[in-house]
């Protein structure tokens, strides 16, 4: 066996459509949970103990930092086991979205975990990762191979099917790029909202100057929903502007706490997500899109 892809039980269904669309076969790391909440993890060895030079590890890193361990601890036992050559697929990114320090002492988490990561990979491959203050993965992610993929595309080709004369809307400006580029995939109408985030639950929204959503369907897309709160208020502000519906579909359905059911009440119909986070929402498998990057990195040759 030349490469195998190993996945955690809990992320099966996506893992398994990466190796089905890779060619690759695949593997469960054991996990065991002790009372003290510390971890017992057990890699998937051959008969004598060891384990392929190259390595695709799936791990998505939302609710993270029980996952990083498990990253630390699986990465430093494949090496001794006969690993090489290790990628990791972590189709959400966390920490990306702590990239600056607004006050004396906040330590700045992106470059950190990134800097962690490639320590103990030799490649990653992500999907919309935050990288809103820097222009590339790799300068949060320092490896030779570092691939920033978007789920944008699919997200888009989705909503066609399903609204096919939708108007997309991005929540802010930071989402400027990243929804023209959905709009030009399917030929779709789009504008970009103005935020100003006050907390990590209250933020203020404006509609585009100029862009007229009466009796329009209107696709609220982002990058990912964690709190939900600033798709509430773009939600209330289409409405009151005639908006016929809301849907939202995001990469990275996070959701937390009480974000799904805050959502829901504002009156947004649909919530479409990729299996980058399984959720409910999911609609989208991200497996073809990160296919070709895996076999890719498989065919390097380490000593080249």
């Amino acid at each position: 066996m030349s490469a195998l892809l190993l996945y955690f039980e809990d992320e099966q269904g996506p893992a398994l459509r990466l190796a089905e669309a890779c060619g690759l076969p695949a593997a469960c790391v054991g996990r065991h949970r002790f009372p003290d909440l510390e971890l017992r993890l057990k890699l998937p060895v051959d008969a004598a103990g060891k384990l392929p030079s190259k390595l695709v590890i799936y791990r998505s890193l939302d609710k993270p930092n029980d996952k990083l361990v498990e990253l630390l601890l699986v990465s430093e036992e494949a090496r001794k086991l006969g690993a090489q050559h290790i990628l990791l697929v972590a189709p959400y990114l966390a920490y990306m979205r702590q990239d600056i320090a607004f006050h004396p002492g906040e330590i700045v988490s992106q470059t950190i975990v990134g800097r962690f990561l490639s320590k103990l990979f030799d490649g990653l491959i992500t999907v919309d990762p935050h990288l809103h203050r820097i222009s590339r993965l790799d300068e949060a992610f320092p490896g030779p191979y570092a691939i920033a993929l978007s789920g944008a595309p699919k997200l888009a080709e989705l909503i066609a099917k399903e609204r096919p004369q939708a108007m997309l809307m991005g929540p802010d400006g930071e989402s400027a790029q990243w929804i023209a580029s959905a709009a030009a995939v399917c030929g779709f109408d789009h504008g970009v909202c103005t935020k100003v985030r006050h907390g990590d639950r209250d933020v203020h929204i404006t509609l585009p100057d100029g862009v007229v959503v009466q009796d329009r369907h209107v696709v609220l897309l982002d990058d990912m929903a964690s709190s939900g709160r600033t798709l509430v208020e773009a939600c209330k502000l289409l409405r009151a502007a005639g908006a016929r519906s809301v849907d939202v579909a995001v990469t990275h359905a996070l959701f937390a706490a009480d974000a799904l059911d805050v959502i829901r009440a504002a009156g947004i119909e649909h919530i479409w997500s990729t299996d980058s986070v399984i959720h409910n929402s999911n609609a989208v498998s991200l497996a073809p899109l990160m296919a070709d990057s895996v076999q890719h990195f498989l065919s390097i040759d380490p000593e080249a």
